[in-house]
């Protein structure tokens, strides 16, 4: 069997799985509850794995390793400040969020971000929250769709454009029929077959080189010197902003609404302790395993590459047999679509629940939802063929808007502070605007006003306005 036709049976073979999954899924959805976050039943492996999914996305097997292949071993820092990130997220806000969730009984995050105030304050933190979701995961959604047709490309002669229509083809269908279920299922999934691609082409990799002794002194004879400094080419005040900054990036896991919605949906404590553990050793093998392939890909591959983010499948290529190549090019449509589906779902919820508030008795608006699906979907696969841009760029921005917007929130009213309604919207508009306008600006990977000032000046509005004790008694 040709290396082309052994791929397509695996991928043939996976998406049927996913399909069936969304089938038996549509069983178990009935209402709104169910299809955004899975009537709060969801288990501790679902929860933690789908969500590490979910979070990983495209970038953290393409862009990822093509960073450390290309700037080095300063790369280190962003896995840092995203397990820091993401311990912080799972150990502090979980259990929390899961409790508020649990005895308020909210659906969306949004819900939490607008527990008091007028009704007309509620209302504007509602649509502007929507608006940000539906605006930062248009593009979010996209690069998940670059990302497969980069993945097609590389295997099969095909055009990007069909590529990225038929992996948001078959996204569309899975996350139609069942929501969140279908959705945490075959993320789950997705997650179990990136564990193993960043585990088996790593070590493959390092055995290539020579083993540890034979990594470090290969790295050395390719590197530059700012290659080999944990700082890149800074130095002095430049170094510490640097390192600050591209650690800031774990800021933006606090703020994720596709994220966050997993806690609300644990369905009890015991099931947040054990998620935590599950969810933390994922990350820190995936994200950690990357770094270490694209390092090995500065010595194995001779360079310039023509796109860096094409490293995972050239490496994948030269070291591994047909059979287990074609397994890792699903791993990395994985990543994609665990990504996607849950940005979709969550895109659905800031109309169908956020802006339209819950439906009447007997009422279903899972016909709205699917609706806001479908045109999200094909929005974004028209901005991904039609506005190309490379995959790491692109959701670092739409991380870092909704971690500045959403996350200050979040993390100061689950520490008990008495926020003031009236400023949470001007807050999150601070954020959401500072994080476009350092975005537009030329600027290089782990700029600390892109990465950390949105998220800093955003909580520092909160802070400076919360309500004292005195005044809240006084209420």
């Amino acid at each position: 069997m040709s290396k082309e036709m052994t791929i397509l049976v695996t991928l043939v073979v996976y998406k049927v799985v996913l399909i069936l999954i969304g089938f038996w899924a549509q069983r178990r959805t009935h209402d709104n509850t169910d299809f955004f976050i899975g009537g709060r039943t969801l288990g501790p492996f679902v929860a933690s794995i789908s969500y590490a999914a979910s979070s990983a996305s495209a970038w953290s097997i393409l862009s990822l390793s093509a960073a450390a292949y290309a700037f080095g071993i300063s790369t280190v820092w962003m896995f840092v400040g995203l397990i820091l990130g993401h311990g912080f997220s799972w150990f502090w806000v979980a259990p929390r969020l899961q409790k508020a969730a649990a005895e308020k009984i909210l659906v969306t995050v949004t819900d939490f971000l607008a527990l008091e105030g007028s009704t007309t304050t509620k209302r504007n933190i509602r649509y502007f929250a929507a608006a940000v979701v539906t605006f930062c995961f248009v593009f979010y959604v996209a690069t998940q769709f670059m990302g497969a047709g980069k993945a097609f490309a590389s295997s099969f002669d095909m055009s990007v454009s069909s590529s990225i229509i038929l992996g948001g083809t078959i996204v569309l269908i899975y996350t139609l029929l069942g929501g969140f279920w279908a959705v945490s299922l075959t993320d789950t999934l997705q997650g179990l077959l990136m564990l193993i691609a960043a585990i088996l082409l790593p070590v493959m990799a390092l055995i290539e080189v020579g083993g540890i002794e034979g990594f470090w002194q290969g790295l050395k004879a390719v590197s530059s010197a700012e290659q080999l400094s944990l700082s890149g080419p800074n130095s002095g005040l430049m170094a510490v902003g640097f390192i600050v900054g591209t650690m800031s990036m774990g800021l933006g896991a606090l703020g994720q609404p596709h994220l966050l919605t997993r806690f609300m949906s644990l369905k009890d404590e015991k099931s947040v302790k054990l998620a935590q553990k599950l969810a933390l050793f994922w990350f820190v093998v995936v994200l950690g395993n990357m770094v270490v392939l694209g390092l090995c890909g500065k010595i194995l591959v001779s360079g310039p590459l023509e796109d860096n983010e094409q490293l995972f499948f050239i490496l994948t290529d030269s070291l591994l047999p047909t059979i287990l190549g074609s397994i890792l090019l699903a791993a990395v449509l994985s990543a994609i679509m665990s990504t996607a589906d849950s940005q979709l779902l969550v895109s659905a919820s800031a109309i169908a629940h956020d802006i339209m508030g819950e439906p009447n008795e007997g009422e279903s608006r899972l016909w709205v939802s699917r609706l806001v699906i479908s045109i999200l979907c094909v929005v974004s696969v028209m901005v991904a063929i039609y506005l190309p841009s490379d995959i790491f760029s692109r959701v670092m921005f739409a991380w870092g808007a909704l971690g500045a917007a959403f996350g200050p929130v979040v993390v100061l009213r689950l520490a008990g502070v008495h926020l003031n309604p009236n400023f949470i919207l001007p807050a999150m508009m601070i954020g959401v605007f500072m994080a476009i306008y350092f975005y537009l600006q030329p600027n290089a990977i782990g700029d600390i006003e892109e990465r950390l000032l949105p998220f800093a000046s955003a909580f520092a509005v909160l802070l400076l306005s919360r309500i004292r004790p005195k005044a809240a008694l006084q209420e």
